[in-house]
């Protein structure tokens, strides 16, 4: 029995899961299950009683959940010693003061843990500013958020790759930023996206990201890569895992959901698991 918290996936049994804990019913359904899917969109207590109930359960979020935010994913480079910017994570401001000593200099990334699609996220170019952002950070704090890391700033031209894994498909596509007062090179933030450029590259970082994704099991996430345009050779750099994200560069959200459901279904065969 396949049971689905997909709204895209229809299982043996569907459930939902918004705006709520997963309950007794949701265990009960997912010890009776050979395998259970979760939307892109789950919350922790779900991921955890599903793997506690069921052995087969897609996608995989292990390091979503045991690596959080973009902290937890700089630690996640450093434990697999993954290539990526040189990066200081600081849990408050605290911290910061205690701890920090910056190994490069002006100038660099400041990122909230939390940010995403180019949100809180600054080119800093000088003492001035860092001090707002520092003093940002306390305003933050005061609303419970917490947590910031700088960041080597590595010179792209404007561009990141993305690079996406669904199931056993890897695709991956530029984002060019055309206007150069804007650091974020991001859909979100009027990046242009590019299929065809430097396809030596792309395949580079498919191929370092498909070989990460083999050792953690990861198998649905976009990955924000980093190539330098000072490097005639550029190692391909991580600089973010996206659990959930855009599907612009997918062609939009329908082939991404036939994409998607496809691959789940390769998945479940594997496993000796077929939806009837």
């Amino acid at each position: 029995m396949i049971l689905s918290y997909h709204p895209c996936y229809v299982g043996d049994e569907n459930r939902l899961c918004a705006g709520r804990n997963p309950d007794d019913t949701d265990a009960a359904a997912m010890k009776q299950a050979d395998a259970v899917i979760l939307p892109q969109g789950c919350i922790r207590p779900l991921f955890e009683m599903a793997t506690a109930n069921c052995p087969h359960v897609f996608p995989d979020y292990t390091f979503r959940f045991g690596f959080p935010g973009k902290i937890g994913q700089a630690t996640l480079f450093r434990k697999y010693g993954i290539p990526h910017p040189q990066t200081m994570t600081f849990t408050s401001v605290d911290h910061f003061y205690a701890n920090f000593g910056t190994p490069f200099g002006y100038p660099f990334v400041f990122k909230f843990s939390w940010s995403g699609e180019g949100d809180n996220v600054w080119l800093v170019t000088n003492p001035e500013e860092f001090k707002r952002l520092i003093r940002k950070a306390v305003l933050f704090e005061s609303t419970g958020q917490q947590g910031f890391l700088i960041q080597e700033h590595i010179e792209t031209g404007g561009r990141s790759l993305r690079v996406v894994i669904i199931g056993d498909t890897c695709l991956s596509y530029w984002r060019v930023q055309p206007d150069p007062g804007i650091f974020s090179a991001q859909s979100a933030q009027g990046a242009l996206l590019d299929h065809d450029s430097d396809r030596k590259l792309q395949d580079s970082a498919k191929k370092a990201v498909v070989d990460f994704c083999r050792k953690t099991g990861i198998n649905l996430a976009g990955f924000d890569m980093l190539l330098s345009a000072d490097d005639p050779d550029p190692t391909p750099l991580f600089l973010e895992i996206n659990y959930y994200f855009g599907r612009k560069g997918l062609g939009g959200s329908e082939p991404f959901y036939r994409l998607l459901c496809g691959e789940i279904d390769r998945w479940l065969s594997r496993r000796g698991i077929y939806n009837q």
